[in-house]
């Protein structure tokens, strides 16, 4: 189905009825289900076998960066606040060690790399030398081909147009510009003080070095949000033009997250407040020509997102949606997870227990999963409905040889009531997210989650809206 074939349909009692806690689907089996039993050594060997016959993929690079100069109380990424630029060069040691411990495990020298992400953290807390340096360790492993896919997170107040002009002779050609709110209120309540002047300056010389794509994120429900006050903001963002944005449900979770303890309850904005902001939000971007691509992602028509999904390419991985569908992820860096074949693997969490790995010559694996045949299953069909708000039943029974009505007979009794509600249609051939449907897509999508079957408690997964 075209993506914008049919208008989004924004219903705030259908959404209010539906708006279930579940998981964000950057993959299935969901990262929560890894297990230790899957260690370095399981990692190794699917490395290994990365250039055989069926499992021979495009390659592409995530590294995690974990520094950040402040600390921003909404964060829940595993991150360290930190200004001593000591630790950022003893990580980048071991993120050298990483990638040739990783590489080592290859059939391929220097194998082909389509895509390369640098998140945290913040990236852009490294110092010039230090990009240049880990890029440098990177190249000596893997080939980046000419045309890829380089993206990095971008810090508006830690960058200059040096900085931008460097990312781009390092090869980046995307970037994500960290906004989440104009408001100089909700800039204080969440400790991110962040002029437009500063934010525009970035994107100005992004575009100046030839960056193919830039991407500004926001977040709806923070401490001190108004109606008024995102208004503004949506007017500045608009008028800025970025070729794709993300707007990111804020979820309030201060039991999991230590940072978040220095919100204020009060402060935040009611649920009625919250699906007001986000009907704005949709209101005023796809008034300003953006395409909903699913979950909290617009695009521009032309831009590459959107392409891919009017084509059927579109993909959803670690970092949100992709162009790139078949690539084999590789993960350098703590708490980073990768995906190599039918499996998925994370590595340790804490800087510590990274060395320590490394030091030892192991891969700081410390748990993942492998994809059996029902994972693959269902796996194929929440990218689908996540992708492109539909699934061809017959394309599943033939790559997955099964009769569909009857695998999923319960999955399908259970969507009843999207079906009445006119959130889904359900057909001999087709499931169809309906307009009123795609923003509680992933609502449709935990239908077919086993996992969550056999395990009801929600509540470390934030709101679906």
């Amino acid at each position: 189905m075209d993506a914008d074939a049919e208008s989004l349909v924004f219903d705030p009692q259908i959404i209010r009825r539906f708006d279930i806690n579940g998981p964000r689907y950057t993959s299935y089996p969901t990262a929560d289900r890894f297990v230790e039993a899957f260690d370095s050594e399981a990692y190794r060997l699917w490395l290994g076998q990365r250039s055989i016959g069926a499992f021979s993929r495009p390659l592409s690079l995530y590294f995690h960066i974990p520094f950040c100069n402040t600390i921003c109380y909404y964060c829940a990424c595993n991150k360290i606040i930190t200004k001593d630029h000591g630790r950022s060069a003893k990580y980048l040691r071991y993120l050298a060690r990483e990638l040739a411990l990783q590489s080592s495990c290859l059939d391929d020298r220097q194998p082909e790399v389509s895509q390369l992400h640098w998140g945290g953290g913040t990236p852009t807390f490294l110092s010039h030398d230090e990009m240049r340096q880990l890029m440098a360790a990177t190249r000596k492993h893997f080939r980046l081909i000419e045309g890829g896919e380089y993206s990095i997170e971008v810090d508006p107040r830690k960058v200059d147009q040096r900085t931008v002009e460097l990312l781009a002779e390092l090869g980046f050609n995307r970037m994500s510009v960290g906004v989440q709110d104009f408001d100089p209120n909700v800039q204080q309540a969440v400790n991110r003080l962040q002029s437009e002047e500063e934010t525009n300056a970035v994107i100005d010389a992004a575009r100046a070095c030839g960056f193919k794509s830039v991407s500004i994120d926001l977040i709806y429900g923070l401490p001190k949000q108004s109606l008024a006050g995102f208004a503004r903001t949506l007017e500045r963002v608009i008028a800025a033009s970025p070729d794709r944005l993300s707007i990111y449900n804020y979820a309030h979770l201060p039991s999991l997250f230590k940072p978040q303890r220095r919100i204020l309850e009060s402060d935040m904005p009611s649920a009625d407040q919250r699906l007001r902001i986000l009907a704005l939000a949709i209101e005023k971007l796809t008034a300003a020509g953006y395409i909903y691509i699913g979950m909290d992602h617009f695009a521009k028509p032309d831009d590459e997102l959107a392409i891919a999904q009017r084509q059927g390419r579109l993909h959803r991985n670690f970092q949100g949606y992709s162009t790139h569908s078949d690539c084999d992820l590789l993960a350098f860096g703590i708490s980073a997870i990768g995906k190599v074949g039918p499996s998925y693997s994370q590595n340790v969490k804490t800087l510590d227990e990274y060395y320590d790995r490394l030091d030892a010559g192991t891969l700081p694996v410390y748990r993942g999963v492998e994809l059996n045949a029902d994972d693959l299953l269902r796996r194929s069909i929440i990218q689908s409905l996540m992708c492109h708000f539909e699934l061809s039943i017959e394309s599943i029974e033939i790559a997955h040889l099964i009769d569909f009505h009857d695998y999923f007979a319960t999955e399908l009794g259970d969507l009843r009531e999207m079906i009445a509600a006119d959130l889904v249609r359900v057909d001999d051939r087709w499931i169809s997210v309906l307009p009123r449907g795609r923003l509680l897509v992933r609502a449709i999508a935990m239908v077919f989650d086993r996992y969550l079957r056999a395990d009801r408690q929600r509540v470390r997964y934030s709101k679906v809206i």
